[in-house]
């Protein structure tokens, strides 16, 4: 489910000073080496529950304890959930009871990109709610059974939120391309920020 425009311009503000103070060391935002001994080409930084490739910890990539999750992220995630399904929140699996515990905020700077991948490590099928700040980026969401084709692109702007459960919880995902200079200038970001919020089931 897309709900363009979904946070206005000050919660957007509010979303960015948030994502600078959650940055900070310790603790703070950094690069993610994966088994294959390649470097994301995104940084991150991890509320609640510290990811890592492939699971959860409670300790930071720098050894210290992972910050909390933010009960504004959890008002906020809660009531994303329940205006993009609407009615039919009862009919997806993990919606009716969200109750989100990870925050993952992804920096993408100039250039980065994220390969198609499956959000599997959380126990549990309760949807994902990813919120966007700054610069605009072309999504892919695709099926859940491989990273090949059928997939559909989507544009995702700044204030954009999209919400995948059900069926599409477990499709495969990424961002193919960022669009330098389409942010918000009020913002001072440079890149892109997402926010996915997310039920560990930990």
């Amino acid at each position: 489910m897309l709900l363009p425009g979904w946070l206005d311009a000050a919660a957007q503000l509010r979303l960015v000073a948030a994502c600078r103070e959650w940055a900070r060391p310790p603790a703070g935002m950094h690069t993610v080496r994966m088994p294959t001994g390649g470097l994301m080409s995104v940084r991150m930084v991890s509320l609640g529950w510290h990811w890592y490739p492939y699971g959860y910890s409670r300790t930071a990539e720098d050894g210290t304890p992972v910050k909390p999750f933010p009960p504004a992220l959890d008002a906020l995630a809660r009531r994303a959930v329940a205006e993009a399904y609407g009615p039919d929140t009862g009919a997806v699996a993990g919606a009716a009871g969200y109750a989100p515990d990870i925050a993952i905020v992804n920096h993408y700077p100039h250039g980065a990109r994220m390969g198609l991948h499956q959000d599997r490590d959380e126990r549990t099928d309760a949807p994902v709610v990813s919120l966007s700040l700054g610069d605009t980026c072309v999504f892919r969401l695709g099926n859940t059974e491989t990273r090949t084709r059928p997939w559909t692109d989507l544009e995702l702007r700044g204030g954009d939120l999209l919400v995948f459960g059900g069926p599409a919880r477990f499709a495969y995902h990424g961002v193919t391309k960022t669009l330098p200079g389409t942010a918000d200038p009020a913002l001072g970001l440079t890149g892109r920020l997402n926010i996915t919020v997310r039920q560990s089931g930990l």
